[in-house]
């Protein structure tokens, strides 16, 4: 049993896994850069070490420091949060050459399901519906030809990581070399990784994604799903569960094949898998994200779990008590990210917090890492918090949501709450009608 565990992460997640470890009776430890030195996470935990300065490649990405870190302050776990090094099977397996519990999955498990072309044979394997597509492409040429047995339009991934990066649609045979070579790149700089795939490319897609739960004794259960259509150049912007476009018939069939594939191929701890819905309401295996989500609170709200104690309990060899006949959404939750940026250019905004005040009322949670008089650096990304209502049914959600921005108040800098009272706003929204292309066609 662990009774310590070190968050290698930052703002709004370490802080959230800090809570989580509390209630739990666990001590705990932030990690910080120089810029960060005064930022929340590092206010609450029990004890916090400055790891380096504010390049995250020399601080948040160093594995050596954390590592460090924890033997200094004798952590005897490690929780990665999201980004970062959350899905490094390397670092997950220094965590455990260094007699230290790794809360995540198996190093095993994250590379069979983090790599997305190993993840589409797994997919495929245990009669997950795909797109047609390809294994990893050697060159143009080869990408090509493979183009043309798919049909265009086709879309370029990159194999080892996702967020958008190493990203291209493709159209026409004549962009795809130029596509071909820029993906790679975009892949090889964000990911270390320059291998690429395609897929068949959907014009509307909606994005759909399940949330999976499972401990080391081959329980496993699926806690609902989250619809996360609202995004931005392949960066989800709102979230919410359950999905309003998906079927029950749907539903239980996708939990069906998901809860065999976690328990064959000995998938423990929290894991994402994500589709693309179709116009025609067919879902596709799309990859799985083998860490907590951002935007896990929708389903926690919904099913009344907390999924990150779950995560660390799961760490710690516990069995699950969750069953899935008693898993059944109460209500409705929507999330939105608060960015520290321009709601027109998008651009990131940081500098000093002058007057913060996050909404409240009855159904209203706010998971957020900044205050007033601390200073956004420009050095990570832009979230500032994440605002979540629950009500009972989706139309009380939305109206729920919007009473909780009108009163958010956050001074200093630029923040998106505008951007997400246009989206409440929007017909198509209201009716649970969107795809991945809503937020393009609403800002013109």
């Amino acid at each position: 049993m662990f009774k310590k565990v070190l968050v290698a992460n930052r703002g709004e997640i370490a802080l959230r896994v800090i809570r989580a470890c509390k209630e739990l009776g666990l001590k705990t430890v932030a990690v910080h850069s120089e810029v960060d030195a005064e930022a929340l996470h590092v206010r609450f935990a029990d004890e916090a070490v400055c790891i380096g300065p504010a390049n995250p490649r020399q601080s948040y990405l160093h594995i050596p420091a954390i590592i460090a870190a924890a033997e200094i302050t004798g952590a005897n776990a490690i929780h990665p949060g999201y980004g970062f090094l959350s899905e490094n099977a390397e670092f997950a397996e220094v965590v455990q050459k260094c007699k230290l519990t790794w809360i995540g999955p198996s190093p095993a498990a994250m590379r069979a399901w983090g790599d997305k072309v190993t993840a589409r044979g797994n997919a495929a394997k245990f009669g997950l519906p795909m797109l047609p597509g390809t294994g990893v492409l050697e060159s143009a040429e080869h990408a090509l030809s493979e183009a043309r047995r798919i049909g265009f339009p086709v879309i370029l991934k990159a194999s080892g990581g996702g967020g958008g990066r190493g990203m291209k649609i493709v159209r026409d045979e004549a962009s795809l070399s130029a596509a071909f070579h820029t993906a790679r790149e975009e892949a090889m700089a964000g990911f270390k990784n320059p291998d690429v795939y395609l897929e068949r490319y959907v014009e509307k897609p909606k994005h759909i994604e399940f949330q999976i739960v499972a401990d080391k004794h081959g329980n496993v259960v699926i806690a609902g799903e989250r619809e996360c259509s609202i995004q931005r150049r392949h960066q989800k912007v709102l979230e919410e569960a359950p999905s309003p476009s998906l079927s029950q018939e749907s539903r239980e069939k996708m939990f069906a094949l998901l809860q065999r594939a976690a328990r064959e191929t000995g998938y423990y701890s929290l894991g994402t898998v994500e589709f693309l819905m179709d116009e025609r309401g067919e879902l596709y295996f799309m990859e799985m994200n083998t860490r907590v989500q951002v935007e896990h609170p929708v389903t926690e709200m919904v099913m009344g779990l907390d999924l990150v104690a779950e995560q660390i309990l799961i760490a710690n060899g516990a069995k699950l008590l969750i069953e899935q006949s008693k898993l059944v959404p109460r209500g409705h939750a929507i999330e939105c990210r608060i960015n520290a940026e321009d709601p027109r250019t998008f651009a990131p905004s940081p500098g000093k917090i002058t007057e913060y005040h996050p909404p409240g009322g009855v159904g209203i949670r706010v998971d957020s890492g900044v205050y007033g008089g601390w200073r956004v650096p420009p050095n990570y990304d832009s979230l500032l918090a994440k605002v979540i209502a629950h009500a009972p049914t989706r139309k009380q959600a939305i109206t729920r949501m919007r009473r909780a921005l009108d009163e958010f108040i956050c001074e200093g800098v630029k923040v998106n709450t505008e951007l997400h009272k246009r989206i409440l706003d929007a017909p198509e929204f209201q009716k649970g009608d969107v795809s991945t292309r809503f937020l393009e066609q609403l800002l013109g």
